[in-house]
Order: structure tokens, then C-alpha cells, then sequence
């Protein structure tokens, strides 16, 4: 159990910033989570920055660029990490390794990615650099998560109804949140059927299964444990833990997700909890079928069982594990390096409280985030809970 914790938080809205760029971003994260936690920067010790880059944008040397946030930041140590699409939560455990080693007491994590400088076939050729390029170069991102949507059909039945649910689900969700970058209802006819508004991307995903290309970014300030008391509340780790399996699809059974079952289950082991005590969750949907595959990997259905969940309710809002109340990839956006901070933000304001619109009727005591980087190959699952 880590001593961390979180005691303040900012997230710019997630979409298409065009008169905004990557350092304008993460300076807007960083002051805004810098004024939540009351924090001078000049007490902040060490910055990690979250962000993948790949190719979308000219600046690969980004991890300084939170040090124009604040006039103190600067000759502050800062380190870049780059972990595919879990690059954010690797920023954020690096931060939490250093708190707990000692050698840092207060620590600004930034997730920030700016992906709409590029067309969508340049995002779609920067991304496809996550994978294992000796066996899938020029195999696109949605054509490996329709890999596993073709496994996981011949093991158990089209989970197609289930992965429209779940677009549905969380385009509704998104409609509370207003950082998120897509405000519109979709129903499960339209997530159904392939047309002109809903083409056919890699079969069987259709664009209404695929996460946005999005611009954004995310921080937070943690704090030594003993520093809590100062602060006017905080969110804590129950559980951190990342797992990270073999790069080649050929490496992997595609109809389960085998390095994220295994990250759940140490979670829950650190956290003392099991799927059952865990009130709502925010999840990688990067694609339908992932969010489907998670279901599973964590323990919320069996194998083959997600879909019938799904049709029972089981992850919506009022539902017995409430799924990606932010609107998740699909609906709030995916700004690569932001989605795994973006994650944590969106668990401590509910867990607080102040999620506005998207806060639950009773308050949760315990929140999930699991990100995730290229296809099921870095997996971290963080479990919250409030401590002041």
C-alpha cells in the first residue's frame, strides 16, 4: 500500500483544441490542480508527465514543459514517461514509487497528449507504433482489438449487442460530464448497424465501438501520507498495481484479457477487497470489446458472461458496478498520455463528492481506475478511497 495521496486535481475539457497546444494544455492541468490542492510550487519537489506522443506532434521533449506552469517549478526535476496509453498512470505510480522511497514528498503528475495536429490516418499510423512491429507492422490499433472481438465470437457468441450497450451506456454518461468531449446520445439501434453515420472500421467494430482522437490533459499533486493533515481533503491508494505482458498478439489467448485479469487480481489481494466492494469504476474502453474483456477480467462476469451483464444492467449508473461514469474513452475522449490521470481525477471527484452531475446518489467508499497500453500489454489498477 502505497503512502501517497492525493490532494488536488485539474483536467482541462477533453476534444479538439486547435488554438491550444501540448504546452498549453499541460500548464492549464498543472495551475488548476496546483490552486485545487493550496499548493505553492515552489513545495512541489519532483513532475512526471504522462505522454505518449509517437509522432503526433513535433515536441518529443515535452517533460520540462510543466515547469512554464509556474515561475518555481523551474530546475525542478522532471522525468517523462511513455507507456503506450497507460503512459498517465505509469507517470502517476513513478510519482507514487518516489513518495514512498522517501526521496520525495510532493510530487505534480501531468497526463497530457495533443493528437488533432494530425489527420486520422497520421493518429492512426502514430498509434499503431505501440504495437509489436516485427509481426503487426502497418496493423492498426482497431484492427487488434477486432482481433480479439473475432476470438472472443468464436469462443462465446457475437458480443456485439454487448459492445453496443456499452457505447450507449457511455454516451449517456458523458452527458453529465462536462469536460467530456462528446455530448451526444446514441441508441442501440444506431451502435447496432453498420450506415453512413456508423461505418464498418475493422470488422466487427464500427465507429461506434472506437475512442475518439481527442486533445486534453490532467494532473495531480501528491503528498506524503504524514502531509495529509494540511490539506482540506484527500484521496488515497488501497491498491496500485501494474502488470505488463509479452508485446506479440501472437503471444497472447485473445478471448480473455490475461495481463489485466492478472493486475485485478493483485489489486484486489493489496486492497483486502473483491469485485463486490469496489462502487464504481472507471475503465480503458478504448475500444467496446476492451470494456467487454474487462468485465470479465475483473471479475464482474464469467467467461462469456459480459454481455448478458450488460443486458441485466449490471455497469449502468444505477447498477450494481457502475462503468466509466465519465463517459469513459468512448465519449469523454482519449488524449493518449492524459486517460490514465484523467481516470484518477474523475475517481477522487466522485469519491469526494464534487463529480457535479456525475456524483452517485450515495457516496462510494471505493473507486477503481484501470488503464490500459496497447493491446492488453501494460495494465495498472489503482483502487480509491477518501481519507479526509
Amino acid at each position: 500500500m502505497t503512502r501517497a495521496a492525493i490532494v488536488g486535481w485539474g483536467h482541462t475539457k477533453f476534444g479538439r483544441h486547435d488554438a491550444l497546444g501540448l504546452e498549453d494544455l499541460i500548464v492549464a492541468a498543472s495551475r488548476e490542480a496546483l490552486a485545487d490542492a493550496g499548493l505553492a510550487a515552489d513545495h512541489i519537489d519532483a513532475v512526471w508527465l504522462g505522454h505518449y506522443n509517437g509522432g503526433l506532434i513535433a515536441d518529443g521533449f515535452a517533460s520540462s514543459m510543466v515547469h512554464a506552469a509556474d515561475p518555481a517549478l523551474r530546475f525542478k526535476r522532471a522525468t517523462r514517461c511513455e507507456n503506450a496509453c497507460a503512459s498517465g498512470s505509469s507517470a502517476l505510480y513513478a510519482a507514487m514509487d518516489a513518495i514512498d522511497s522517501g526521496r520525495v514528498r510532493a510530487a505534480l503528475v501531468v497526463g497530457a497528449e495533443k493528437m488533432t495536429a494530425l489527420d486520422t490516418a497520421g493518429v492512426t499510423r502514430a498509434l499503431a507504433g505501440a504495437g509489436y512491429q516485427a509481426e503487426e507492422s502497418g496493423l492498426s490499433f482497431p484492427q487488434v482489438f477486432a482481433r480479439y472481438a473475432r476470438a472472443y465470437a468464436k469462443a462465446y457468441g457475437d458480443p456485439g449487442e454487448g459492445m453496443a450497450r456499452i457505447a450507449v451506456k457511455n454516451h449517456a454518461n458523458a452527458l453529465r460530464n462536462p469536460l467530456a468531449q462528446m455530448h451526444r446520445p446514441i441508441d442501440l439501434d444506431f451502435a447496432m448497424t453498420v450506415s453512413d453515420r456508423n461505418p464498418m472500421i475493422a470488422s466487427p467494430l464500427k465507429l461506434s465501438d472506437c475512442s475518439l482522437v481527442s486533445d486534453g490533459a490532467a494532473a495531480v499533486v501528491l503528498v506524503h501520507e504524514d502531509m495529509v493533515p494540511q490539506f482540506r481533503r484527500a484521496v488515497g491508494f488501497r491498491a496500485a498495481a501494474q502488470v505488463n505482458d509479452l508485446l506479440p498478439l501472437s503471444a497472447k489467448r485473445l478471448v480473455e484479457f490475461e495481463g489485466p485479469r492478472r493486475a485485478f487480481a493483485q489489486a484486489y489481494a493489496q486492497a483486502g477487497v473483491g469485485v463486490r466492494d469496489i462502487d464504481f469504476a472507471e475503465v480503458h474502453d478504448c475500444f467496446t470489446i476492451a470494456e467487454l474483456l474487462t468485465m470479465e477480467a475483473m471479475g464482474l462476469a464469467g467467461p462469456g458472461k459480459a454481455s448478458k451483464a450488460l443486458a441485466e444492467g449490471a455497469t449502468e449508473r444505477e447498477g450494481r458496478l457502475p462503468i466509466n461514469l465519465s463517459g469513459g474513452l468512448k465519449a469523454k475522449g482519449h488524449p493518449i498520455g492524459a486517460t490514465g490521470v484523467s481516470m484518477h481525477v474523475m475517481a477522487a471527484r466522485l469519491l469526494t463528492g464534487e463529480a457535479g452531475e456525475m456524483t452517485l446518489a450515495k457516496r462510494p467508499e471505493l473507486g477503481l481506475c484501470f488503464n490500459m497500453g496497447g493491446g492488453a500489454v501494460t495494465s495498472c489498477v489503482s483502487i480509491l478511497e477518501q481519507i479526509k
